[in-house]
């Protein structure tokens, strides 16, 4: 463990003007409040928090950060309070200290509200200061590094799997690529233990086998660099962590013998100049693999990350990866957004890390803890694309992102008004997948609202979430404006009429909390009408003498309601306006409208299961619906170019056809078509049924 002298002079050493009185106080504070508390290992307890400083002091960071490391655990291990910690240390470490204990919260609890809240509360604090983060990827750090001294296997594993699923992919998406490589190698001893002492054993073989391999292969490309004019290179290489080989293993389905490009090395050139020189340099000299070029300097990461990547056949028929980047270039890859400090370049995570942003985002937007977790993992793990805008703007993507999720990467407001998309100057629909370096442009449409079924295919989480919440506004507007008609005729079948003050009694009986709740529990019928009634005006229902409830006054117009939002078309029936329509309703959904006709209204009926309940339903004013018709048509040449030319003539849209019975003479064919009303779908049935290549035409 460093002593409290050497932990300040590690930081008065790159950051002479630290205050060292601050962290001195730190020191005294953690030593006295974690006392005589002990870890798995039997060392004192403060050793971890000082530990964790002393990772922290290789990043050169400053002193209020080292500082928050030291003090880090006090609040929620000991009987210290942020009060305290504000009084004696200041407001601004006091509220990393409390960011970084929120985020110690989230451990264990991945599945629950709590840890929802929890990581809200820490994205918040991240965006304001990335330094929380900081602090508690060292602090994970030092706990995997000392994690064998658990003695409960199931613990360990446990502690394992929070590391690669939450505080490894953080560490990436900041760019601290060598704090999320030992994190990973260090869980996935617990985590497949196997696996990995297969590998590690595997991996020694080699490099006794090798002998000075990689060491004469590091001397060859410095030679080659040398003399190409390139003064001042460091070239160094080492095998990749086991982690990373068992990944590859398993994403190609090879074994360890198949697997080629075991050893990486790193060539640090002066200049982005020298970077590309090299490059070439090596490819002159050893064939490149195919596809395996990848030019992070003009397109970086969404991490900030820089570097050229190549994979080149070197002797032997050996492949090897080389990485090629300045020493600025390094640090960052290295410690990401912490070598800023090395540099005195201090950022806040809202400059350096857009995919923060996005997450902050993501808070104003989530409906649930569920949907919170969900999507900041999205934002988290999944693996980048580039594509541009027309102007040039580079748009980092997930692999298999669509245009919609690249209007809402660019911004909210273009993401609700997508209608269509070009890539690469040719029109696409929506839900094309983007590919790496595409240029995509979006038409939009001020009078266009995000749709449902793009829910199908949007991945990112900025664009579900942007779309799930305007659809629940929508349902919910359109769940008040049907339950506002529900009530009203509620009302009107009451024997008397009521006051205003009936139903302020009948929400406080009900034990809702305002009208609108109200409302929305008629539409959706969590509250049935005779509760409602009785509610209103107690004893109306029919009580216990058995009364039937006052029937319907008049049939509930469904003008102004989206289908599939207030109320849904029945699909077993495709009723369209015109044909006379009735509303099933039941428990927690919303108004499904059949045909009166409709086989299915008749088994409900039979059935009696005091579950469904019945509403009279009118058309109003529509924009269409979808009517379903079977058509039989002659097997001959152009036959069903004749239907399609007489539904377009008839101004309907086909949404859908399947072909359902083919045979010598006629095929069966079941159309899915777009109609205003029923008037229209009869004069387009009577219009096929007159064609030569038609002999049957039926509505299902």
């Amino acid at each position: 463990m460093l002593r409290q002298y050497e932990l300040v002079d590690r930081v008065l050493d790159y950051d002479p003007d630290a205050d060292e009185a601050l962290l001195n106080r730190a020191y005294v504070f953690s030593v006295n409040a974690h006392g005589t508390q002990k870890r798995a290992s039997g060392d004192p307890y403060f050793s971890h928090p000082i530990e964790v400083a002393g990772i922290l002091t290789e990043l050169h960071l400053d002193d209020e950060t080292i500082a928050t490391a030291i003090l880090h655990d006090t609040v929620e291990d000991t009987v210290a309070t942020s009060e305290e910690i504000e009084r004696i240390f200041g407001a601004s470490v006091a509220r990393l200290v409390d960011g970084v204990t929120k985020l110690s919260r989230i451990e264990a609890q991945t599945e629950t509200a709590r840890a929802a809240e929890n990581l809200r509360k820490f994205l918040l604090a991240m965006s304001d200061d990335i330094r929380v983060l900081l602090v508690k990827l060292a602090d994970r750090l030092h706990n995997m590094r000392t994690l064998h001294h658990i003695a409960k296997p199931e613990k360990r594993r446990r502690i394992a799997r929070e590391t690669m699923d939450i505080y490894a992919p953080l560490a990436e998406r900041i760019g601290m690529y060598e704090f999320m490589k030992e994190m990973q190698t260090l869980a996935f001893a617990q985590i497949e233990p196997d696996a990995y002492e297969s590998i590690a054993r595997r991996l020694a073989q080699l490099k006794e086998g090798g002998g000075d391999k990689i060491a004469r292969i590091a001397s060859g490309l410095t030679l080659l660099l040398s003399r190409g004019g390139i003064a001042g290179a460091d070239v160094e290489g080492r095998e990749k962590h086991p982690y990373s080989i068992w990944r590859k293993m398993a994403e190609r389905h090879i074994s360890f013998e198949q697997l080629s490009d075991i050893m990486a090395f790193r060539a640090i050139v002066p200049t982005v100049e020298d970077c590309y020189r090299a490059m070439g340099l090596i490819h002159r000299r050893w064939p490149m693999v195919p596809g395996r070029f990848k030019d992070y300097i003009s397109t970086p990461k969404r991490n900030g990350y820089r570097s050229l990547h190549t994979s080149v056949i070197h002797a032997d028929n050996a492949r090897i990866e080389i990485q090629i980047r300045t020493p600025e270039m390094h640090a960052e890859a290295e410690f990401g957004v912490a070598a800023h400090w090395a540099y005195k370049d201090k950022v806040k995570a809202g400059n350096q890390t857009s995919w923060i942003r996005d997450l902050v985002e993501i808070l104003d937007t989530a409906a649930s803890p569920e949907e919170l977790l969900e999507h900041t993992r999205m934002a988290m793990y999944q693996d980048r694309i580039f594509a541009f805008t027309p102007k040039g703007e580079l748009i980092q993507l997930p692999k298999g992102a669509t245009p919609v999720d690249f209007a809402y990467g660019v911004h909210t407001d273009l993401g609700d008004q997508a209608v269509g998309a070009k890539i690469n100057g040719r029109v696409v629909p929506l839900k094309t997948i983007i590919e790496n370096g595409d240029q995509v442009q979006i038409l939009r449409s001020k009078g266009q609202t995000p749709q449902p079924n793009w829910l199908n295919f949007a991945i990112t989480g900025k664009a579900l979430a942007a779309i799930r919440r305007h659809l629940r506004h929508t349902e919910r507007d359109e769940q008040l404006k049907l339950g506002r008609k529900l009530y009203d005729d509620i009302v009107h079948r009451l024997p008397a009429q009521i006051g205003a003050e009936a139903l302020d009694h009948a929400l406080k009986r009900l034990k809702l909390a305002d009208e609108p709740a109200l409302l929305i529990a008629i539409a959706r019928r969590t509250l049935s009408d005779a509760q409602v009634m009785e509610a209103l005006m107690p004893g109306a229902a029919g009580g216990d003498a058995g009364h039937a409830l006052a029937p319907q006054k008049s049939a509930i117009s469904i003008r102004g309601l989206t289908p599939g939002v207030a109320y849904d078309l029945a699909q077993c029936c495709h009723p369209v306006p015109g044909d006379r329509i009735v509303g099933l309703r039941r428990p927690d959904a919303g108004i499904e409208v059949h045909a009166i006709a409709c086989a299915v209204l008749t088994e409900l009926a039979d059935r009696a299961d005091g579950e469904t309940d019945w509403v009279d339903v009118s058309w109003g004013e529509t924009e269409g619906a979808v009517a379903r018709i079977s058509i039989e048509v002659r097997n001959e040449p152009g036959a069903l170019g004749v239907i399609a030319t007489i539904i377009g003539a008839h101004k309907a849209n086909i949404i859908n056809l399947r072909l359902d019975n083919r045979d010598t003479g006629f095929h069966t064919n079941t159309i899915d078509v777009e109609v205003h009303d029923l008037h229209q779908l009869m004069r387009l049935m009577a219009a096929l049924r007159a064609a030569d290549a038609v002999n049957a035409v039926e509505r299902v």
